[in-house]
């Protein structure tokens, strides 16, 4: 009884944790399904690496907004 209880336990935080990485990356401008890579042991690491000091899809598309004509 208590091991089904901990496995749907268990999987509830697994979805949980793949909705919270997916919203991450889309909001950074990147592939939602990027946020998969979390959890592959290596492969999260160089994700983090790219979140922290890359520069996001979403900073250069707003940059290239903000450089161009705005017509009124």
């Amino acid at each position: 009884m208590w091991g089904c209880v901990g496995g749907l336990f268990g999987l509830a935080l697994l979805i949980l944790s793949v909705v919270i990485y997916w919203r991450i990356f889309n909001k950074a401008g990147y592939s939602g399904a990027l946020g998969l890579l979390m959890f592959i042991p290596i492969a999260n690491l160089i994700a983090l690496l790219i979140l922290a000091f890359g520069t996001w899809p979403i900073e250069e598309e707003l940059r290239r907004l903000r450089g161009g004509s705005y017509r009124e």
